[in-house]
């Protein structure tokens, strides 16, 4: 090739590479304050949290008005950090460990535990027995707080500690007041492990037990979770009526028969009130 036509030719191939468009970088879309992914998330979190029950991506995406694609990048980066869980469905995603630990951290923080504790303490000097504040967990019971009797003779179990739901006053008044659906699907699932010649292991005496509870409002344990131990239950509801922790109060029968723990049921729902304006 001559000088001449290497040289058009390093022309024509400079000319290409000028003319190539460039890339432009993608514009920024700055997210107001409403619309922010840390917003977008909290209000995920919010709505998993009072509903209560496991939902579908396509659920979440519809009631929060997200394109499908935004909720499921919201719910993978949750799930990373341990805000979010997969449910039994994989499809399904259920509040996770942190955000239990946030909520119980939350609840346990600053001025308003010294009130709820305050309410307990009271509440133990008027029934003369130790006193239990109480939330759903899961499958289990989880304890908040608890103010002990002063008797040589109680059972201790620390703030953070779980029990089940099928033996306890706690457990069963927390069974009772879910949707009869969700209450058998939980009841299915769950271990009916016997802890006492008392405890309920039959799904159907389960379920009929909740439906007694259901009506007059409060639980009893009667020996069901520990042999020599009796329990009652009651409610403690937000100022929308929702059902979001119990206070119970339980004692050896050596000191407390069972009729003698329902007759401090009244002394449970005065304090139970108290806790609605406290949660």
């Amino acid at each position: 090739m001559t000088r001449l036509a290497r040289t058009a030719a390093v022309a024509v191939v400079s000319k290409k590479k000028r003319s190539a468009p460039v890339p432009l970088p993608a514009p920024v879309v700055e997210e107001s304050a409403s619309g922010s992914s840390a917003e977008r998330s909290l209000r995920l979190l919010a709505l998993l949290a009072n509903e209560g029950r496991a939902l579908s991506l396509a659920d979440l995406a519809a009631q929060l008005s997200l394109p499908k694609g935004t909720a499921h990048r919201i719910c993978t980066q949750l799930l990373a950090s341990g805000f979010l869980a997969r449910d039994v469905d994989e499809r399904s995603f259920s509040v996770g460990p942190a955000l239990r630990q946030l909520a119980f951290d939350t609840l346990n923080h600053g001025v308003v535990r010294g009130l709820r504790h305050e309410v307990l303490s009271e509440l133990v000097r008027q029934v003369g027995e130790t006193c239990n504040f109480t939330t759903l967990d899961g499958a289990q019971v989880l304890y908040l707080d608890r103010v002990e009797a002063q008797w040589p003779l109680r059972l201790t179990l620390d703030v953070g500690s779980h029990v089940p739901l099928h033996c306890t006053a706690s457990g069963k008044l927390f069974l009772s007041q879910m949707e009869k659906k969700e209450r058998d699907a939980v009841i299915e699932q769950i271990t009916l492990t016997r802890m006492t010649a008392n405890t309920i292991t039959d799904a159907g005496k389960l379920r009929a037990e909740c439906e007694g509870i259901a009506k007059r409002g409060y639980s009893c344990d009667r020996e069901e979770f520990i042999a020599g131990l009796v329990a009652v239950a009651v409610p403690v509801m937000n100022e929308a009526g929702q059902v979001r922790a119990a206070i119970a109060v339980h004692a050896p029968t050596a000191r407390m028969s069972m009729e003698d723990a329902v007759k401090r049921i009244g002394a449970l729902r005065e304090a139970a009130g108290r806790m609605t304006g406290l949660l």
